[in-house]
Formats: C-alpha cells, sequence, structure tokens
C-alpha cells in the first residue's frame, strides 16, 4: 500500500506543468492578435520600395537636373560634364540605371532591356528634370542686378545662360553627323556600363559611363566646333539649351539623330556581346 500512493502522487504532478503550458499558448495568441491590426496599419502607409518605377523614375528625374545644371552652369565643358556625371551616376545608378538621357532610354527599350512603361516614365521623368534646371538658373540669373554703365565700360557684362548656337545654315548635315557619331559611341558605352553593373557593380558603371560621356563629347564636340556649333546628344538637354524650336532641322539634328544613335549603340553592343559569348 506504502508504494501506490507516490505513484497517485506522480501522476497529480505531472498533471499540472500541462494546464500551465496551455496558459502560456494562450498568452501568446492573444499577443499575435493584438499585433496583428497594428502590422496591417504599417504595411497600408505609402513606400517607394512598393513602387519601384516610381523610386526609379525620381531618380531620373534628379540626376538629369543635376547632369543639365552642371552642363549650363559650365558651359558644356567636357571635363566638368565628366565629373558631374560620374557623381550622379554613383547617387542614382543603384536606384534607376542611371540613364540621365533619353536616347539611352530609347536604346535599352529598342534591345529590350527595359519595358515601354519604365521607357516613358524615365522620358519624361529625365525631359521635367531638364527643363527644371533651366528654369532654376534662369530664375537666378534673372536676379542678379543690372550692371552699371560704369562696370560696362570696363567690360563686364551682365550674366547669361549657356546655350547652344543656332545651326549654320547649310551645315546642318555636319552636325547632324557629330551628332550621330557621338550617340552612337555614347550608347555603345554605356550599354557596356549597365552590363558591368549587373556583373560587377555599381562603381563599374560610374566610372564606364562617365569615360565614355567624355570620349562621346570629344569625338562628337569636336567634330560640331568646325561648323560652329555643339553636340549635345542628349534630347532632354537640347531643351535646356534651348537648342530646340518649331523647326525641321533642329528637331532632326537634336532629337531624331540621337534617338537613332541611342538605338544603334545598343544593338551594336548586343551583337559583339552575343558573339563574344557564343565563342567562349
Amino acid at each position: 500500500m506504502a508504494t501506490k500512493k507516490p505513484a497517485a502522487s506522480t501522476r497529480k504532478t505531472a498533471k499540472k506543468p500541462a494546464s500551465t503550458a496551455k496558459k502560456t499558448s494562450t498568452k501568446v495568441t492573444t499577443v499575435r492578435a493584438a499585433a496583428a491590426p497594428a502590422a496591417r496599419a504599417r504595411s497600408a502607409r505609402f513606400t517607394f520600395s512598393r513602387s519601384p518605377l516610381l523610386a526609379a523614375s525620381v531618380a531620373e528625374f534628379i540626376g538629369t537636373f543635376l547632369l543639365a545644371t552642371v552642363v549650363i552652369a559650365a558651359s558644356g565643358q567636357p571635363l566638368f560634364v565628366m565629373f558631374a556625371a560620374l557623381a550622379v551616376v554613383l547617387v542614382v545608378g543603384g536606384i534607376s540605371g542611371a540613364h540621365l538621357n533619353p536616347a539611352l532610354t530609347v536604346g535599352a527599350l529598342a534591345t529590350r532591356r527595359i519595358n515601354l512603361a519604365r521607357a516613358v516614365s524615365y522620358v519624361v521623368a529625365q525631359v521635367l528634370g531638364a527643363l527644371l534646371a533651366l528654369v532654376v538658373l534662369n530664375t537666378f540669373v534673372s536676379a542678379a542686378p543690372e550692371v552699371s554703365e560704369s562696370a560696362k565700360a570696363f567690360g563686364q557684362a551682365a550674366p547669361t545662360l549657356f546655350s547652344a548656337p543656332a545651326l549654320t545654315s547649310g551645315k546642318e548635315w555636319t552636325v547632324l553627323a557629330a551628332e550621330l557619331l557621338g550617340s552612337v559611341v555614347l550608347a555603345f558605352g554605356v550599354a557596356a556600363a549597365l552590363r558591368s553593373r549587373v556583373l560587377r557593380s555599381d562603381v563599374t558603371h560610374a566610372f564606364t559611363y562617365a569615360g565614355v560621356l567624355y570620349l562621346a563629347l570629344l569625338l562628337g564636340g569636336t567634330a560640331a566646333n568646325y561648323v560652329g556649333a555643339n553636340a549635345i546628344m542628349n534630347p532632354a538637354l537640347a531643351g535646356s539649351l534651348q537648342a530646340l524650336k518649331f523647326e525641321l532641322w533642329p528637331v532632326l539634328v537634336y532629337v531624331v539623330t540621337p534617338l537613332v544613335g541611342g538605338v544603334l549603340g545598343f544593338a551594336l553592343n548586343d551583337v559583339i556581346q552575343t558573339e563574344s559569348e557564343a565563342k567562349v
């Protein structure tokens, strides 16, 4: 009889932890149920991560604004533009790929690197960013005080915005060829830069973009300077540099030609990359 009592007490003792476990699980369930509405409220808030296309378009807008501002302020000097492009691509390249140019966006669309919705969003953002740069700088220039007569006598002139010179009559084909040459070189290099961004790093992408932009400005700009013009190679910046007019030649030279050059440059890069990968 003495041996049965400890067994009964053991059974009673073993049942107590089970009730404790039930109470604990009930408390945890209650806490989770209370936290669920708060989690749903946080997820309902707007964040750029829920709209990556909008975030990328804003990055293109800011990047093109900064690039256009430097181009106008530095009078289009290739060295200053190169460093500006390097900084801008390092800032926004990881978000949007840093096209900063409708010609590059159209080239990427033609070679199926981006879809139509992203291309349209990028082009709109780039054009608006470049035009905003013109408006902002023009506001600062307009606020500058007038130059006195005595200052004019010493050669001081009122500040003005840098703008592209008008096309010389009879030399339009030369400027068109310069735009095409520079745009193809730029697009070819940027296509390689975008590929290096995927395979290597954003830093490689930024340095490649800046270097090939400098090279394109030297080649296209030198060819255009022979006839007293500038090679812009960017339809969005052509608007901020006041080169566009509702006439055939300005639209053909500064809009259509860079777009064609962008497609040719991206397509050429794809052909070469495909051939090299096939041989490997």
